[in-house]
C-alpha cells in the first residue's frame, strides 16, 4: 500500500538524492510551481542532491535554456538527464543508421550534435523518408493533430524495415490547460502498425543509467537505496522507477488529478482505486510536490 504524504520534507531524511520529473511535477509548460521549487530547494539545502529525470526529446542544454525561460531558478536542481540525451547516444552508435528521417520540431534538433559519450560516432545524416534507413522521433509536428495522421508514412517505413527511435516516450502532457500528444504516441502507433520501435527515456532502463551517471559526476557515491524518484507519469514515472527498483513518490496532482484528487491532496479511496486499476503501487503518494 502506498504512503499518502503532505511534504516531501516529511520523507527526505531518507535519501541523499532524488531523480525528479520535471513537466508536471516542477512546471507546467509555462511556470514553474513555487511549492515544488521551495520543496526541491530545501532538500538541496540540507546536503541533497537533486538529479532532474526528463523525458524532454532534447539534449540537457537545452532544457536548461527552457527552465530558465519560464523562471525556474536554478539553485533547487543540480544536474539534468534527459531521454534526448539517452536517446542521441544510441543514435551515434548507429541503432537506426546513418540516414535518419526526422519527426518534431525545429528547437529538438538539438539531438543531432554528438554527445561526448560516444567513442567514434557514427556520421549521422538527416533525409527524406524515402531516403531513409530509420526515424528519429521528437514529437508529432502538431501535437495536437490525432496520431493516425502518419499512418502512410509509418507504413512506408514499416514495409521498408525502419526503426523508429523515440526520444520522448510519453503519450501526452499536459502544457497549462492544454493537452497534447507527444512522441510515445507516435511509437506506439508504429509498434502496433507492425514496426520497431526503440525507447531511451522513462521507463526505460537507459536514462535511469544516465541519471546515475549524471550523479556520479556530481561526486555523489549514492546507493539506489538512497536515491527517491519523483514523478506523476504512472507508466512512466512510477513503472520506470519500480523496475529500478527504486522508492519513488507519485505526484497524483499531475495526469492522475481527476481520478485521485480531493482538493490538493490525493483521496485514499480514488487513489487506492486508481493504483488497483494500474497495477502499480508507489511508495510514496502526494498531491503536488511540495
Amino acid at each position: 500500500m502506498t504512503r499518502i504524504i503532505h511534504a516531501l520534507s516529511e520523507i527526505s531524511r531518507s535519501y541523499d538524492a532524488v531523480f525528479c520529473d520535471v513537466w508536471g511535477c516542477l512546471h507546467n509548460g509555462r511556470e514553474p510551481f513555487p511549492e515544488a521549487v521551495a520543496g526541491l530547494r530545501a532538500f538541496r539545502e540540507a546536503g541533497g542532491r537533486v538529479v532532474l529525470v526528463t523525458n524532454a526529446p532534447r539534449a540537457r542544454a537545452e532544457v536548461a535554456k527552457q527552465l530558465d525561460r519560464i523562471g525556474t531558478p536554478r539553485d533547487c536542481w543540480d544536474v539534468i538527464a534527459t531521454s534526448g540525451d539517452a536517446g542521441r547516444a544510441a543514435l551515434f552508435q548507429g541503432a537506426v543508421g546513418e540516414k535518419v528521417h526526422f519527426i518534431g520540431y525545429e528547437s529538438d534538433l538539438s539531438v543531432f550534435e554528438p554527445i561526448h559519450i560516444v567513442e567514434n560516432p557514427v556520421d549521422v545524416q538527416r533525409v527524406p523518408l524515402r531516403q531513409a534507413q530509420g526515424i528519429v522521433c521528437a514529437g508529432p509536428e502538431d501535437p495536437y493533430a490525432d496520431p493516425s495522421v502518419y499512418r502512410d508514412d509509418f507504413a512506408f517505413a514499416r514495409d521498408r524495415g525502419m526503426k523508429l527511435l523515440c526520444l520522448n516516450p510519453d503519450v501526452i502532457v499536459d502544457v497549462g490547460t492544454k493537452r497534447q500528444w507527444c512522441a510515445g504516441a507516435l511509437a506506439q502507433l508504429y509498434t502496433e502498425m507492425g514496426g520497431e520501435s526503440l525507447y531511451f527515456g522513462k521507463p526505460h532502463p537507459p536514462i535511469y543509467d544516465l541519471a546515475r551517471q549524471r550523479l556520479a559526476h556530481l561526486g555523489a557515491a549514492v546507493p539506489d537505496s538512497r536515491i527517491l524518484c519523483i514523478g506523476d507519469g504512472i507508466h512512466t514515472d512510477v513503472a520506470g522507477a519500480l523496475g529500478e527498483n527504486l522508492d519513488v513518490l507519485f505526484v497524483a496532482g499531475g495526469l492522475a488529478a481527476e481520478e485521485t484528487l480531493h482538493g490538493e491532496h490525493p483521496h485514499p479511496d480514488r487513489l487506492s482505486a486508481y493504483l488497483d486499476k494500474e497495477n502499480l503501487t508507489p511508495t510514496y503518494s502526494i498531491g503536488y510536490l511540495r
